[in-house]
């Protein structure tokens, strides 16, 4: 007899505890499969240590294959659900299609980001739900400290010392709380000019820090944030973010370089497609963490809606606790349910409290019920934290010994790119690199500012909420986090990112096929499956299921009409290289023409006239022009 397939999709709290629980009880008598983006499990509430220095990345890591030996891991995203055919499609790391076919499946894929329709909010501030996005923030802050020590001008050098966080939860309150004793580290080896001090700003529509937790837990967290000099904004958010600041809902504008979300999460839109019974945007399950009429399927973790047995009428709340103890029930009832283990078992839990590390030996618990402050705090939290990993105790304990008695090393390891980590993605655990696949998604399955904008343009993709096409060793455009210069190419209504060569020289960007590097595929191309036809992976141009040819409708405009880019031997363009004349003149109005040739007409239709550059955003002349770049 054939063993039994089990297929679990996500390692985070709730899939991890899933897959270690039922290799322990099936013994091999079962196959067991785990899907997930990446090759660790992530040990979350330990993640704004890593943004500050005082973990290095892999301490909050465990790897999956030395973990989990009798588990086979398949690095991948899922895409879709056969619940009929009992089988999932998912997308490989490299672009690649794959199937898995399952007798039982357990659905554990987490959350993502919650956006909310405020105006700029995807385009300019940052998650913090993945290990790219703690290391990118760990950059981004040493680098405004860097250049704010550096700037002459108060106003310049006061922005960038801002950093505003939005959402007084948990991990809010941790990333401002360690954040200020970062920033304030880094100024005490290099001062600010004028005196000036690194400012956090902590905002939240609640009334009051850690909303729905302890009364004194939050008290405390309150306390101790205000006395570190955090500012404390309660009843107050983002009302519109910009490149160069966050106007607040009670009408003042906070110039600030840094902004980032910690608002919530919502369920992986995975769930969505399925078109089984929700409660808000999760899946509901029955007190066995199985999904009613089917029973192959469980769900657990942030997807799964499962009934609060000790508050009747309620589900369990999306925190790390409760995933944890979802993952070892889920388990133990897949198994029963396969003849490998006990009775089903139905999913009560005890309230055990919380903990909030603050930094230094500061922190905020309630074990039991018990609330307490500063070092006895501290030593629960830690206690309780190293008790919690799952793996790398010994080396967390090392780093909090070191950071306790050596200075921390603030460098820029320049690893995650703006760009890399946006805000309006559903894989925050996974970078965007260039020519790396996007998620596969439907636009209606995701939230916020510009998430349809991948799905309605073939150049999205590249940059939340923005039309702009990325390429490898560019910069982002202007209006994005991480921004250098661009121009906008008439006619096609979206900006390219220009060269570093090209910006040096104050040439157009050419946009040459075959010539320069591969283009991102946007999100929507991906998930459309369309193929890499031709040579260097990108579909050819003009053939089904590729970009449209330049010159057909709906396509980029041909190079030489009207509205388009010049062609290099037209007036207004680049003269062609092999035209007699010699070398073409440097300083020529009108795109370089070449010696002895006549004199550039007018542009054509769609052309800026010389000497009036094209539209789009200015470039920033209160910073060195090198010294900005890659960071808004």
């Amino acid at each position: 007899m054939s063993r039994p397939r089990i297929l679990i999709v996500g390692a985070g709290f709730a899939g991890y505890r899933t897959a270690r629980t039922l290799s322990r009880l099936t013994r091999g008598r079962a196959h067991i499969t785990l899907l997930n983006p990446t090759d660790y499990f992530l040990y979350l509430p330990l993640l704004p240590q890593v943004a500050v220095g005082v973990l290095e990345p892999r301490r909050v890591t465990v790897s999956l294959s030395d973990s989990l030996p009798d588990v086979r891991l398949v690095l991948g995203e899922a895409d879709r659900i056969d619940l009929d055919d009992r089988t999932l499609h998912y997308t490989g790391p490299e672009g690649e299609d794959g199937t898995l076919a399952y007798d039982r499946l357990v659905l554990a894929a987490g959350s993502v980001n919650k956006l909310l329709p405020i105006p700029g909010v995807a385009e300019h501030a940052h998650g913090f739900r993945g290990l790219p996005e703690a290391l990118y923030l760990r950059d981004h802050v040493t680098r405004q400290v860097e250049l704010a020590a550096s700037s002459d001008d108060p106003g310049t050098c006061a922005a960038r010392c801002t950093f505003v966080v939005v959402g007084a939860g948990y991990t809010g309150t941790e990333v401002a709380a360690h954040g200020q004793m970062f920033t304030d580290a880094q100024v005490r080896k290099h001062p600010l000019r004028r005196g000036l001090r690194p400012r956090w700003m902590l905002l939240d529509v609640a009334p009051r820090v850690l909303h729905g937790m302890d009364e004194k837990l939050s008290s405390t967290a309150d306390r101790v944030l205000r006395q570190r000099g955090v500012d404390v904004r309660m009843g107050t958010s983002v009302k519109e973010a910009t490149h160069d600041g966050v106007l607040l809902t009670d009408g003042e504008f906070v110039e600030t370089r840094t902004l980032v979300w910690c608002v919530g999460v919502r369920p992986d839109p995975l769930v969505e497609s399925l078109g089984l019974p929700m409660e808000k945007g999760r899946l509901l399950v029955d007190p066995h963490l199985r999904v009613p009429g089917r029973p192959e399927l469980f769900a657990c973790g942030d997807v799964a809606a499962v009934p609060d047995l000790e508050n009747p009428g309620s589900y369990t709340p999306m925190t790390a606790q409760h995933a944890w103890r979802h993952g070892k029930v889920a388990a133990e009832n897949v198994a029963a349910s396969l003849g490998l283990g006990g009775a089903r078992k139905p999913y009560r839990h005890r309230d055990r409290g919380f903990v909030v590390d603050l930094g230094g030996a500061k922190a905020a618990a309630n074990p039991f019920g018990v609330a307490l402050s500063g070092v006895a705090a501290g030593a629960v939290t830690r206690g309780y934290h190293l008790a919690a990993m799952p793996g790398n105790r010994v080396r967390v304990a090392a780093d909090w010994l070191l950071d306790a008695v050596l200075p921390r090393q603030a460098v820029q390891l320049g690893l995650v790119r703006s760009w890399s980590v946006p805000l309006d993605t559903s894989s925050p655990e996974v970078a965007r690199v260039p020519g790396g696949p996007g998620r596969r998604q439907d636009a209606s399955a995701r939230s916020g500012p510009g998430a349809a904008l991948a799905a309605d343009t073939d150049d999205g993709g590249a940059v939340a909420g923005g039309p702009g096409r990325a390429r490898p060793h560019d910069e982002p455009a202007k209006g994005q986090p991480g921004s250098g210069p661009t121009q906008v190419r008439p006619g096609s209504g979206a900006a390219e990112p220009r060269s570093e060569w090209e910006t040096a020289k104050g040439r157009p960007t050419t946009g040459r096929t075959g010539s320069g590097p591969a283009e991102l595929r946007s999100e929507a191309e991906t998930a459309k499956g369309r193929p890499a036809a031709g040579p260097g992976g990108e579909p050819a141009r003009n053939q089904a299921g590729g970009e449209p040819a330049r010159n057909q409708p709906g396509g980029e405009p041909a190079r030489n009409q009207p509205g388009g880019e010049p062609a290099r031997n037209q007036p207004g363009g680049e003269p062609a290289r092999n035209q007699p004349g010699g070398e073409p003149a440097k300083n020529q109005p009108g795109g370089e023409p070449a010696k002895n040739q006549p004199a550039p007409g007018p542009p054509p239709p769609g052309q800026p006239s010389p000497g009036h550059p094209a539209p789009g955003p200015v470039k920033r002349t209160d910073v060195p022009e090198d010294s900005a770049k890659g960071d808004s």
